[in-house]
């Protein structure tokens, strides 16, 4: 088995140095605990990894093909720490290595690099990827169910068995390219992941000067834990309260879109670092080269703001640009003026607002039920008592939980009639005359429903896949709620299983599904889905693959999810996913790809393309699904949805 990888680099956006200050906080409680603003890159490190009895690491990339050679080395403790410490260039990937190997026992690994677009030693924590990305490795291949906190921790413990000294920002990058805030609180770190109301057009560039990283941390270092001094007590306060203050303004600024107040609290934090911070090291943190970049009046008229990078000094710099065009224009100037610069744009996360609901099928199972009306009009007896159509149950979920717009992809113009007949057509005076006030309501409430959905039609029987793919004009660039629409989902709290849903997708911002564990007798029926948890109360997977209907015995070697007490659990999909572009994208190119037409586009197969590239978490939600495909299932729904276990 391999598996494809992806690490980014690392930029901070606010809060430099208060990693490594908020660590002092084990000697001196009164000091003011760190926090920073940590997004990743665009560039990065791109790899595929395969279990091995040795250590290795090759390269295929072409970036990097002059400077790399092919590495390997026994699995062994002594041999391993002895790369660490040696300074060499594999000596942080040797360093992880040694780690894992002693802390959980594991064997070797092959990791291929195969693309490489991150600059080394450019600030971005080049060897902070490599040692994520070998964590990565290990933790995917060996199914060890470490979170990403966890991975980035053995990245940071790896890195520190070599001759290195790394802050604890520098692994942030485990959490992908959306911007986080860490705290640093002595030992114990906090990463929350945050919204972007609006999209942020950064820049961030090698200013090909010099400094010296190691001097710079030296001179800053003796300002902790105790403070002797004035200017001890002032870098005390930058890193302390102060930090907390900015990072504060940026978080607020961030959330509500105020690029240009976000702007100049770049100006801000440079001036109280200058001021507060660099009389502790003044030979490396004048800094000429940085301050006349920022000073430079064609730059300043294209950004909102900029400052310096990582440990500041002439090292590295950002900016936030006005617009993608200024971005770019800032690239070719800085370019011009013999710099390295690079774009980092971070997009905005909507939170979800539209469905997508696929009704296309023959409903053959059902026959000859379906002759006369689809399935997902058959009627259930709602939890209030009223017999309802299995859509309208659906729709009213969804409204509930915050959808505005909801797509209806059906086979055909014809099917569009009934729910013409039901969402747009009111009844005849001498019916509606007949009805209580209550239910002369509720169908002004079904009619202002109808409002909300939209249609498409799957003319082309072509498969799960295919029939989503209709709505994606629908669904555009905002992320979008898959439902099977002859499924219905029952919460086992307040809060309706979309809600949940939903709430999780805004923590994470990556495709999610939804699933649940199922006996191991019965995989062979469904897709399943194995991976590693990401919190501590074991609701959100960090999705490693999909398997469609494996073998028992498959499955019980290879895609068991261990739980908290070593105990196996099989999970497979509960019928609710949140697509994002990328889905579509994935979709529309396996489309075109597919010359046999007789073939189905599988909705799965692009979610397992899309899961290795960019991510995945499948979330276990407190409710039951009921499934009325079949027979059996349905008398299963008509008989137990809505009643209390």
């Amino acid at each position: 088995m391999s598996i494809e990888l992806f690490v980014p680099g690392r930029l901070c956006l606010f809060g430099e140095h208060s990693d490594w200050a908020g660590k002092y906080r084990t000697m001196n409680s009164e000091l003011v605990a760190g926090a920073a603003i940590v997004t990743g890159t665009e560039q990065g490190i791109s790899a595929i990894a395969e279990k091995s009895d040795t250590f290795e690491m090759v390269s295929t990339a072409e970036s990097i093909k002059e400077v790399w050679k092919d590495f390997s080395c026994p699995m062994e403790s002594v041999r391993l720490k002895e790369v660490a410490r040696s300074g060499s260039f594999f000596s942080y990937c040797a360093g992880v290595a040694s780690y894992m190997l002693e802390w959980y026992n594991v064997g070797g690994v092959k990791i291929t690099l195969t693309r490489m677009t991150l600059p080394m030693k450019s600030g971005l924590s080049s060897s902070a990827a490599i040692c994520v990305l070998v964590a990565r490795a290990f933790n995917e291949l060996y199914g060890l169910n470490l979170s990403t906190l966890g991975e980035m921790n053995i990245a940071y413990h790896g890195e520190l068995r070599t001759s290195s000294r790394c802050g604890r920002l520098d692994q942030a990058c485990a959490f992908g390219t959306r911007p986080v805030l860490m705290t640093f609180d002595g030992e114990e770190i906090d990463v929350e992941r945050l919204n972007v109301k609006k999209e942020m057009y950064w820049v961030f560039a090698d200013l090909c000067a010099s400094k010296d990283t190691i001097r710079i941390l030296a001179d800053l270092n003796k300002g902790f834990p105790f403070a002797s001094n004035e200017k001890e007590e002032r870098i005390q306060h930058a890193l302390g309260p102060v930090n907390q203050e900015i990072i504060g303004k940026a978080l607020a600024y961030i959330k509500d879109g105020e690029l240009e107040r976000l702007g100049q609290l770049m100006t801000y934090a440079q001036q109280v670092f200058d001021e507060q911070v660099a009389p502790m090291c003044p030979s490396q943190l004048t800094s000429p080269v940085l301050h006349q970049t920022l000073n430079d009046p064609y730059i300043r008229e294209i950004t909102y703001g900029g400052k310096g990078v990582g440990s500041q000094g002439d090292g590295s710099i950002q900016f936030l640009a006005k617009d993608k065009e200024s971005q770019k224009q800032l690239i070719e100037y800085l370019s011009s003026k013999g710099m390295h610069p690079f774009p980092l744009t971070i997009k905005a996360r909507h939170t979800v607002r539209k469905a997508v609901i696929p009704v296309a099928g023959y409903g053959t199972r059902l026959y000859p039920a379906t002759r006369m009306i689809k399935k997902d009009f058959f009627p259930i007896v709602d939890k209030d008592g009223r017999v309802k159509p299995v859509i309208l149950i659906l729709l009213e979920e969804l409204i509930a939980s915050g959808i505005e717009e909801v797509c209806i992809v059906l086979g055909s113009e014809e099917e569009r009639q009934q729910y013409t007949d039901f969402f747009e057509t009111r009844l005849s005076d001498v019916h509606y005359s007949r009805l209580k006030n209550e239910l002369r309501d509720y169908e002004e409430k079904i009619l202002r429903i109808g409002k909300r959905l939209r249609y498409v039609y799957q003319k082309e029987k072509r498969g799960f896949g295919h029939a989503v793919y209709q709505s994606a004009e629908f669904a555009g660039s905002d992320p979008v709620l898959l439902l099977l629409g002859d499924t219905l989902y029952e919460s086992n709290t307040s809060k309706p299983c979309v809600l949940q849903f939903i709430e999780e997708y805004e923590k994470y911002s990556k495709p999610m599904v939804s699933i649940h564990s199922i006996p191991l007798t019965d995989v062979s029926h469904y897709g399943i889905i194995t991976g590693y948890w990401e919190n501590k109360e074991q609701t959100v997977l960090n999705m490693t693959r999909f398997c469609e209907k494996p073998t028992i015995h498959y499955a019980e070697v290879n895609l068991p999810v261990r739980l908290s007490d070593g105990k196996p659990k099989f999970y497979s999909v509960f019928g609710q996913y949140i697509l994002t572009p990328e889905v579509y994208a994935q979709l529309h190119e396996d489309i075109e790809a597919q010359t046999d037409m007789s073939k189905e586009i599988e909705l799965t197969a692009a979610l397992e393309k899309v899961r290795a590239k960019e991510g995945m978490m499948g979330v276990v939600l407190n409710g039951r699904m009921f499934d009325m495909g079949k027979p059996d299932a349905f008398r299963n729904a008509v008989a137990n949805y809505g009643i209390e276990k």
